[in-house]
């Protein structure tokens, strides 16, 4: 690994950490529409087996369930309308958002009948990689399907709990290449430096890859929250951070002629027109809203996020009152440090952006960093952007890494705060006021 790494990481864990905690008793409260379209993200939490490593906000699917919570879901979408919200681009992930593709194409016919979608985006596992399904959702013009395949290697699939459900590496195989040519873009998503991974199965992996010749890749290193350690460790084995550098220049090394870098994680083959190179972790908005149980928003330098309690989310929404039950005011810094991590994730930050959004401010607070980051040669600064260097594109991965971490925590902690949240709903109906611009 790199000599900064260890300092490097303790001090992100440390600040990503502090952005993401919110206050045990916090005064909640809903956000205004921002003046331009954002982005619009729906959480679907269910799916029909329950990895271990995973540390996202999902449970265990039951249809009669997932049905009711559709149309639940729904009602949130049209209440964001009403308040006269404006989405430009939806993604949908989860969990498994296709288990009743039904209830997701009626979901996105709602969301397309009440604003000019451009993009839309779907997470799905390889066992829903079926005609039926790329035709409900090619309907409703789906442009990016994102398959979560993890590995290719059939002793990986069983620790990791998903040979059963999901098949082995050779059904993955056959129906990706069905897959090929349905869609603008299809994305495989990837995990590297699993417990037990070495780099010989990491290089299959990436032969493999190279023979589907997908139009895009996304590579994630294993990100696990501490309170999922445990079972992780239970079912997979110890992971080995120190290892993934080099899983990381196997991935740059095997990309580098085919396929392009999107992203830090994100590889897209180089025949494909840049318009369909839609990656979920490049928000080029400034703002986006989640809806679903569990989802987390972002307006105007406020954080929100969604009760992680589905039954007291169904009951919330269908009563007419707001899912959210956290928010919080990002400082000024804060602010800085987010856009400066999300933006140049995406390789570059243009010095434009940054005049019309901070000014002189963005130079002034953000010296420390900066600083550093060209110090260890993970940016330089060209005349119109800051871009990553190759060692950059592995810092921001690190750092993507680290800020997810965080995130996985406060969804940990929302967890636990269920009986809170469920004990408040026999409290007596307290509205939630929206931002201000006191505020801001």
């Amino acid at each position: 690994m790199p000599w900064f790494e260890p300092m490097f990481l303790k001090i992100l864990k440390h600040e990503y950490a502090a952005a993401m905690h919110f206050d045990s008793a916090p005064q909640v409260r809903e956000p205004l529409p921002p003046a331009q379209p954002c982005q619009l993200y729906v959480h679907i939490p269910f799916c029909e087996s329950l990895c271990p490593f995973c540390s996202f906000h999902r449970v265990l699917f039951r249809e009669e369930k997932a049905t009711s919570y559709f149309s639940v879901l729904r009602q949130e979408i049209r209440s964001y309308h009403e308040r006269g919200f404006s989405f430009s681009d939806v993604y949908v992930g989860g969990g498994t958002p296709t288990v009743v593709p039904e209830e997701l194409v009626e979901t996105l016919q709602l969301i397309r009948s009440l604003w000019p979608i451009r993009t839309v985006s779907v997470e799905t596992n390889p066992n829903h990689l079926r005609p039926d399904v790329f035709k409900m959702l090619k309907t409703v013009g789906v442009g990016r399907l994102s398959v979560g395949v993890q590995s290719f290697d059939d002793d990986l699939l069983r620790q990791m709990q998903r040979y059963v459900p999901y098949g082995s590496g050779a059904a993955i195989c056959e129906r990706l290449t069905a897959a090929r040519g349905v869609f603008p873009t299809l994305n495989v998503d990837m995990i590297f430096n699993l417990p037990n991974q070495t780099l010989a199965m990491f290089n299959r992996d990436l032969d493999t890859l190279l023979r589907l010749r997908v139009d895009q890749v996304s590579f994630y290193p294993l990100m696990t929250a501490d309170s999922a350690q445990r079972l992780m460790e239970k079912t997979l084995g110890h992971s080995k951070p120190a290892r993934r550098y080099e899983f990381y220049q196997c991935i740059i090394q095997a990309m580098q002629g085919e396929y392009r870098a999107s992203s830090a994680w994100c590889f897209t083959r180089r025949d494909i027109p840049a318009g369909n190179a839609v990656d979920e972790y490049i928000i080029n908005q400034d703002n986006y809203i989640g809806v679903g149980s569990g989802a987390f928003s972002y307006v105007d330098g406020w954080m929100y996020s969604t009760t992680f309690s589905i039954n007291y989310y169904r009951k919330r929404v269908s009563q007419g009152r707001s899912a959210i039950a956290q928010s919080k005011q990002f400082t000024p810094k804060q602010r800085m440090r987010y856009d400066f991590l999300v933006r140049l994730f995406g390789l570059e930050l243009p010095y434009d952006h940054l005049r019309r959004k901070y000014g002189r401010a963005f130079w002034v607070r953000m010296w420390p960093e900066l600083l550093a980051m060209r110090l260890i040669g993970a940016t330089r600064h060209d005349r119109d952007a800051i871009r990553l260097t190759p060692l950059g594109m592995y810092c921001w991965v690190l750092m993507m890494a680290e800020f997810f971490n965080a995130v996985n925590e406060f969804r940990a902690e929302m967890r636990l705060h269920i009986r809170a949240e469920l004990d408040s709903y026999l409290e007596p109906e307290v509205a939630i006021p929206p931002v201000s611009p006191e505020h801001e």
